[in-house]
C-alpha cells in the first residue's frame, strides 16, 4: 500500500470508530487481525476478537480519538504505521472489574499499525495504565 491508501484507509477507520460503527469499523480490518493491548496483557484475533476489542472500551468510555499535540505518525520501511494519539471519554461502564465511575478519563497512547491485503492487519496498543488509573480514582491494585 502506497502513502495515500494507507493515509485514506486510517480515516475510514478512526471515523468509523469515533462513530462507534462496529461494522464500518471491522470493514477496515482484516479478516486475520490480531489487537493487543500491552498494559493489560490482553490479546484478541479476527474479527470477533477485534469487536470484543472496541465494545470493551465503547461501552466503559464511550471514547473518541484525538489526534497528539503533534499529531504524530510515523512510517516504518516496512508500511508499519506508528501514531500517537489520545483518548478522550468517560467511565460510564464496568471496565476490569472497575464499576462505572462517571469520570472523565483524556490518555495519551502509542498504537503500531500493520497492513495486509489493503487492510489494517491488527494493532498493538501501548498507554499508561497508571494514568488511567489515577483518573479513574482506582486503587494501586488495579493500576499494577
Amino acid at each position: 500500500m502506497d502513502h495515500a491508501e494507507i493515509g485514506a484507509l486510517l480515516r475510514r477507520h478512526v471515523e468509523a470508530e469515533n462513530a462507534h460503527d462496529l461494522e464500518r469499523t471491522l470493514a477496515t480490518l482484516h479478516p486475520d487481525c490480531v489487537f493487543e493491548d500491552v498494559a493489560f496483557g490482553q490479546v484478541w484475533r479476527g474479527h470477533e476478537g477485534a469487536a470484543r476489542h472496541y465494545r470493551q472500551w465503547w461501552d466503559a468510555f464511550g471514547l473518541q480519538f484525538r489526534e497528539g499535540e503533534a499529531g504524530a505518525l510515523h512510517r516504518a520501511g516496512d508500511g508499519t504505521v506508528i501514531a500517537e494519539g489520545r483518548f478522550a471519554g468517560r467511565h460510564v461502564g464496568m471496565f476490569h472489574g472497575l464499576a462505572p465511575t462517571g469520570r472523565a478519563v483524556d490518555f495519551r497512547f502509542v498504537v503500531v499499525v500493520g497492513f495486509r491485503d489493503g487492510l489494517m492487519a491488527g494493532e498493538r496498543f501501548f498507554y499508561d495504565r497508571a494514568t488511567l488509573a489515577q483518573q479513574l480514582g482506582a486503587g494501586p491494585a488495579w493500576s499494577a
